[in-house]
């Protein structure tokens, strides 16, 4: 994994890709965000969305730039810190930035986040953000393969289990490859200012 912030070409390389035939590129940008040297590839496995549908990574995520986040609805703390930073920054982006960009959530405490629970839980930060649900291994699988470690504990009274999930933000491009990640601590004006240099290659 490269540094947490990088310069020239590795950011030069990632606007290029996500802005296509956009307004430009940087020729020194900074994005707050970890690009990967080496992308993580999408797994194309299906899990099911809050309108109880079957739902793809990788097939079903057409936008541009896809963030991705493992949590729960239970969680305390970081999941919705997060959440909010991620909504907030998109706030921030103009319309045709927004347009480009989904937000996807994948629960790691399937046993109490049903899709309602999904949907309830993401309509507070964004009506148009996708929660995603499943199988506890299937959704362990995919978040290996995306770098993001989901580790079941003890089982609680409730029914759920104690999860440990990563919780940095995984940057999906169309082409089903993962190229840049975000740590919990990134702000709503850091995604903002990323998302906008990734998709315009304009800082």
């Amino acid at each position: 994994m490269a540094s947490r912030v990088l310069r020239g070409t590795a950011v030069l390389a990632l606007a290029v890709a996500l802005a296509g035939c956009g307004s430009g590129s940087p020729e020194e940008g900074d994005v707050h965000g970890t690009v990967l040297t080496d992308p993580y590839s999408v797994p194309d496995t299906e899990l099911t969305d809050t309108d109880g549908e079957p739902f793809s990574l990788a097939a079903d995520t057409d936008k541009r730039l896809t963030l991705v986040f493992f949590g729960y609805t239970h969680c305390p703390d970081i999941c919705q810190t997060v959440m909010a930073n991620v909504a907030a920054g998109l706030t921030r982006l103009d319309d045709a930035d927004r347009d480009e960009v989904d937000v996807v959530f994948v629960t790691t405490d399937p046993a109490r986040d049903d899709e309602q629970a999904l949907r309830e839980y993401l309509d507070r930060f964004d009506p148009g953000f996708r929660g995603l649900t499943g199988d506890l291994d299937t959704i362990a699988e995919i978040g290996t393969t995306l770098g993001v470690a989901v580790e079941k504990g003890e089982k609680l009274p409730s029914g759920g289990y104690e999860v440990t999930h990563g919780t940095q933000v995984i940057g999906v491009d169309s082409d089903d490859s993962a190229p840049i990640v975000w740590l919990q601590d990134t702000s709503a004006a850091e995604f903002a200012a990323d998302v906008h240099l990734l998709l315009t290659g304009n800082s």
